[in-house]
């Protein structure tokens, strides 16, 4: 797979990927900042270069499977007693004063 060319950043693309990102940025924040996005372009590139034909995408690195519970309660059910203390409740449900009209 031939190797894919460098992208090389401008002042002027740093300028607007600043102000995309409501960054402000000094005129040696640039320098720093072109240095570290062309080392992750470059990373991207050569991630890119590699040859993924034939392998299957995974969820996870490793094939890990979570063993699982029964599903099963666990809490008794104390909705009488907490709807108890709230100033209006009517079927079940908890009532609250209208907020947006």
């Amino acid at each position: 797979m031939p190797e894919a060319d460098a992208v090389a950043l401008t002042e002027t693309d740093l300028k607007r990927l600043a102000s995309l990102a409501r960054l402000r940025l000094e005129s040696s924040e640039l320098v720093v900042l072109k240095d570290q996005l062309g080392g992750v372009l470059d990373l991207v590139d050569q991630l890119q270069a590699v040859d993924t034909r034939g392998v299957e995408p995974l969820a996870h690195a490793l094939d890990l499977e979570l063993p699982l519970r029964e599903d099963v309660v666990t809490e008794v059910n104390r909705r009488e007693q907490f709807q108890s203390m709230s100033p209006q409740v009517e079927s079940g449900l908890y009532l609250v004063p209208k907020v947006i009209e």
